[in-house]
């Protein structure tokens, strides 16, 4: 029997008092429970682990699950909201999770502009510095971690084109800062020879 047969064996009886209330409440009740073991059939090996009790028992952990997002105001005046996580809401339809699980963790990033630079600021707990792979490109930034314990992946879009070359990246307690300089370009244009 699964924790959720479980929970719901133990905490889903009601009395009938409430009539109509009852019958919609065990109707939410075998949804949720038909959704949680989805969920649970569809989870990566990686996000739970099985341990035996002292009493012989097996019992399945899981996790960690992560999800969240950060709003900020940007240069014109309107929100950015950025989610990170390993778990995010999925699109139910026919066939749909309700959840999107993943072993890879996004992590919390915030990004600053300047006049003549961008900064990346990206959350990285439980990690070595030796462990972190960065990718930049002139309009973007991925950053993944990739060890037996922790596991993030994050792309990143610019909002100006940036030199690459120019990153300075610091890791300390667990912060990644990446600066970067803006490229910029010159609009007089490029003189062309009349051969």
């Amino acid at each position: 029997m699964s924790f959720w047969d479980e929970w719901f064996k133990r905490f889903g009886r009601r009395s009938s008092i409430f009539g109509d209330i009852d019958r919609m409440i065990e109707e939410m009740e075998k949804e949720m429970a038909e959704a949680f073991k989805e969920m649970e059939n569809r989870m990566p090996e990686e996000m739970y682990r099985e341990r035996r009790l002292p009493d012989g028992s097996v019992r399945r952990e899981y996790g960690p699950f992560v999800y969240g997002y950060s709003v900020k105001i940007g240069p014109d005046g309107k929100p950015v909201i950025r989610e990170f996580g390993n778990m995010k809401p999925g699109l139910t339809g026919e066939g749909g999770a309700p959840l999107n699980l993943t072993d890879r963790r996004e992590p919390l990033v915030d990004l600053i502009e300047n006049d003549d630079t961008v900064k990346v600021l990206a959350e990285l707990p439980g990690v070595e510095k030796n462990e972190i792979r960065l990718r930049a490109t002139d309009n973007g930034l991925t950053i993944s971690v990739d060890n037996p314990i922790r596991k993030y992946y994050k792309e990143l879009e610019f909002p100006v084109e940036v030199d690459e070359r120019s990153a300075k990246s610091t890791y300390v307690n667990g912060v990644l800062e990446i600066v970067f300089r803006k490229r910029h370009r010159d609009d007089s244009g490029t003189e062309i020879r009349i051969e």
